[in-house]
């Protein structure tokens, strides 16, 4: 970590002052990127890089400008400050905008194992040949794997630091590495194709490039000669992946932006049975090696958990500290920001709680209903929570995956899906920041012909 670029940081905001205006948080990321992309065994896209910029956020009152660069000089950074400061002076005052309270910031003590030094070890050459050796795996589990949309392997690491004019600095070190596969399957006039893939912060963690391979290859096969289900109300199972998606709709409704616009049908909702209560979604960022653990949020504020629905009753709403001003309530320490703009709401670990039944279970539940296993296009309304969205999946009959379905559209509404959950299975994993279990949904429309 460069001691030196903290420092910086804090200068930064002490120019920032010294120009007029009254608060001011400066942040600075540095860091080095890695991807190689591979296809029928050549490569493909090669990207090595690194990047250092810094951002300054300034206040006149209630006034705020900001403004980035990349040129980390003297001169660089004045033209930045001088250009916030400047913004500032033109824009319309908001009562709602300023930094955290003194008393809020802080960081979490302890090693969050967001970094590890084992991927920066790690050959070139031997990169680029885990992307390979996955192409390769995914090929070798079936003939019927004819052809492929690639493999990639990527990494990086990176530095933020941030410092504020209410005497908060900090900074923390960040690395991760992913490994995917998509191959594509021909049976006859059928041809598909589906993918899979790993991502951790360290090398040694990543799953291997075989199973991969193989996992992409088999999630393929199934498939192959799907057929439209006939239109019906019908149960839902969602795979873990799709699962994932319903929780980034859930995001999407208990973000304070969208509550304090009253642009979500989760507005004004706290203490209130929105869901199931075999539903409890926890917003946590303090959980050490996961994907959305941080020490702060990016005001400066220690991260923490936040229970946003438990048991089914809407606990929290998401909030920076702007839009907890707004709603009269306290900052759930879910800044985020990139270098430059104002600061937005953001999640952590943002997932729904594991339940007791297996995936297995689950679907053996159904006598007759979809197995979803992938979601396609956007036709999710957080205003009145509709759903509609395109889907493929495998037919469930008595228990059993009887036949691939595809082409077919799913709808409801999230009010009605969310207290409609009827199982949530155990099969929670972190393959991101967002993270989900199978479930099972009681009743949607499917539309197929």
């Amino acid at each position: 970590m460069n001691e030196a670029l903290l420092e910086t940081a804090r200068k930064v905001v002490g120019m920032s002052l010294e120009q007029g205006a009254t608060d001011a948080e400066c942040t600075i990321a540095e860091g080095s990127e890695f991807s190689v992309t591979v296809r029928m065994g050549a490569i493909e896209t090669l990207v090595e890089a690194g990047s250092r910029g810094a951002g300054i956020r300034v206040l006149i009152g209630n006034q705020s400008g900001s403004s980035y660069t990349s040129d980390l000089s003297q001169e660089g950074l004045l033209r930045m400050v001088t250009s916030s400061v400047n913004l500032a002076r033109l824009t319309t005052e908001d009562p709602y905008a300023g930094l955290p309270e003194k008393d809020e910031f802080g960081t979490i003590a302890g090693d969050l194992q967001l970094f590890s030094s084992d991927i920066d070890a790690i050959p070139t050459e031997q990169r680029i040949q885990r992307a390979i050796d996955a192409e390769r795996a995914a090929f070798n589990t079936d003939p019927r794997i004819v052809n492929s949309d690639g493999a990639s392997f990527g990494s990086g690491q990176g530095t933020r630091y941030f410092a504020n004019s209410r005497g908060f600095a900090g900074a923390y070190r960040t690395s991760s590495c992913y490994l995917n596969a998509v191959p594509v399957a021909k049976d006859g006039e059928s041809m598909e194709r589906d993918s899979w893939h790993s991502s951790a912060r360290s090398f040694h963690t990543l799953e291997s490039a075989e199973h991969i391979g193989r996992t992409a290859a088999n999630r393929t096969l199934r498939r192959l000669n799907a057929r439209k289900a006939p239109t019906q109300k019908a149960p839902i199972v969602f795979d873990h992946r799709p699962a994932r998606n319903l929780l980034g709709d859930i995001f999407s409704a208990v973000t304070g932006d969208a509550v304090y616009k009253n642009a979500s049908f989760l507005a004004g909702r706290i203490g209130e049975q929105v869901a199931s209560e075999k539903i409890t979604v926890v917003d946590d960022s303090t959980i050490p090696g996961l994907f959305g653990t941080q020490p702060f949020d990016d005001e400066g504020i220690p991260s923490r958990r936040t229970v946003v629905i438990e048991r089914g009753i809407l606990r929290s709403y998401l909030l920076n500290t702007y839009t907890a001003r707004k709603l009269g309530l306290k900052s759930t320490a879910s800044a985020s920001r990139g270098l430059s703009g104002s600061t937005g709401v953001g999640h952590g670990n943002f997932f729904l709680e594991r339940g007791a039944e297996t995936a297995e279970t689950i679907i053996g539940s159904v006598k007759n209903g979809l197995f979803v296993t992938e979601l396609i296009g956007s036709g999710v309304n957080i205003v009145t929570g509709d759903y509609s969205l395109g889907a493929a999946g495998l037919w469930i009959e008595n228990g059993e995956l009887a036949y691939p379905v595809s082409e077919v559209t799913i709808a409801g509404n999230l009010r009605e899906m969310l207290r409609n959950i009827q199982m949530v299975g155990s099969d929670l994993e972190f393959r991101g920041s967002v993270a989900a279990p199978t479930i099972l949904i009681g009743e949607m429309m499917v539309s197929g012909r």
